[in-house]
């Protein structure tokens, strides 16, 4: 059974699970995907700079690091952030702590949907994809 599934290993305050699950759920079948088993661990910096060394061989601290195993249209994936990174986001963005993590949040689903953000062209359409899905989250 596909499911949404949510671990925080952090302080930091997440929204209500509930909302969020009809929220996902929405977005995938806004961009006519399902969501499958997706998996989301909220961790703080140290953890995703050592998940990012070892397996994307990058020494970068990231918000965000999507592993993506979309079959067809059903969205699965395993969707690993920085609480810490979202936080400061948030506050360099000037925008709310909740709207920069919905927009993380999204971000992962997006990428496993096939918005890339490589590229200035694809940056610009992933943006949007992102105010979109923010809007859906604060209106739902």
């Amino acid at each position: 059974m596909d499911s949404i599934n949510f671990e925080n290993r952090t302080e930091y305050e997440i929204p209500e699970w509930e909302h969020v699950q009809k929220w996902l759920n929405t977005l995938c079948e806004l961009h006519d995907f399902k969501a499958g088993d997706i998996s989301y661990l909220f961790c703080d910096d140290a953890h995703l700079l050592e998940v990012n060394k070892q397996y994307l061989d990058h020494d970068t601290l990231t918000d965000i690091i999507t592993f993506d195993y979309t079959y067809g249209k059903t969205v699965s994936a395993d969707i690993l952030i920085s609480l810490e990174r979202v936080e400061d986001n948030a506050t360099d963005f000037k925008v709310t702590y909740t709207q920069e993590l919905s927009r993380v949040m999204a971000h992962g689903v997006l990428h496993c949907m096939g918005f890339k953000d490589k590229t200035e062209a694809d940056q610009l359409l992933m943006r949007e994809a992102e105010e979109k899905a923010i809007q859906l989250f604060d209106n739902q």
